[in-house]
């Protein structure tokens, strides 16, 4: 099933007439842009319905009767965790139909990406992928908690939940993140040349040196969302995977892709362009200088989060 929400092409917050009120509140907002969209990427795991969060808030921010508003970051961080509630609810209904494995957009977190967050480390697709096992309220509740390190007062007040309720909800949802907390390592620069070799190997049909480059339990995540081709399941083993990695690499698909290494998620990834624009991206985990897991984005319509900006 394609992505629910339409692809919108980031921009800054539109500005009503000018004056230096609206000056100010401007500026306010988009001193806060980062942090909200962070908030809502974390809560939602989809940077195009996150922007949409945000660009939503601005719209509430600058109606807004602000005269009993006396910390501006704590409300609008307020208006984002809400609205990013009501769409995480939607989103969960979708994605009870979504064609294969879902994994959360991928973002490039480099100084120059469309989608700036406020850290890349918060933004891990570890991380994520284990959010998405929390409830709606857990998951905005260890967030803002864990991610944000915002006090149970602060929580409860955008939540309006009493704070004996709030630590119990932050407890069950710490251990559950914690027991499914991933084993392995995000790919770094240590690991650059390893995925170097394990791309060409893959390219040049080298089953040897694909199973070479794999852990014995290593799992093949492909998130196509029935858009373009891809497994429906996860594929687990080195066997299975190397021989899954080469038939993909050698079917034609790949063809006049240009691959390059970035940053995603604050990870090292790969993405791959053609003519110019993303068409695909990988982000792999590893167990010692094996690779462990590896996450292949192949349904364009969720890539947003891979562009740069213009200019």
């Amino acid at each position: 099933m394609p992505n629910p929400s339409p692809v919108p092409n980031p921009s800054p917050a539109p500005s009503p007439a000018p004056g230096p009120q609206v000056t100010e509140l401007t500026e306010l907002f988009e001193a806060n842009r980062r942090l909200l969209f962070t908030v809502a990427y974390e809560m939602l795991g989809a940077a195009a319905d996150a922007e949409d969060v945000v660009q939503e808030v601005w719209l509430r921010w600058s109606a807004a009767d602000r005269s009993d508003v006396l910390e501006p970051r704590a409300y609008l961080v307020r208006i984002t965790t809400r609205l990013s509630l009501n769409r995480l609810r939607a989103l969960q209904r979708a994605r009870e139909t979504y064609v294969g494995p879902w994994l959360p957009d991928p973002l490039l977190t480099t100084p120059d990406a469309a989608l700036p967050v406020e850290r890349a480390e918060e933004v891990s697709l570890a991380l994520l992928v284990v959010l998405e096992t929390l409830s709606p309220l857990e998951r905005a509740v260890f967030v803002l908690r864990e991610v944000f390190d915002l006090s149970y007062q602060e929580i409860g007040d955008v939540l309006d939940r009493d704070v004996p309720a709030l630590r119990q909800t932050a407890h069950r949802a710490r251990e559950h993140v914690r027991a499914r907390r991933p084993r392995y390592t995000p790919a770094g620069p240590q690991h650059a040349e390893a995925t170097e070799r394990f791309l060409t190997a893959c390219f040049t049909g080298d089953l040897a040196g694909v199973v070479a480059a794999l852990a014995p339990e290593v799992e093949l995540v492909t998130d196509g969302g029935g858009v373009v081709r891809a497994a429906r399941r996860i594929i687990r083993g080195a066997d299975k995977v190397s021989r899954a990695l080469i038939a993909f690499a050698g079917d034609g698909t790949m063809a006049d892709l240009e691959w390059v290494p970035v940053e995603i998620n604050g990870a090292l990834g790969t993405m791959a362009l053609r003519d110019g624009v993303p068409t695909m991206a990988s982000v792999a985990e590893y167990d010692g200088d094996r690779l462990a897991r590896l996450m292949v984005f192949r349904n364009t319509e969720r890539l947003a989060g891979l562009r740069r900006r213009s200019g």
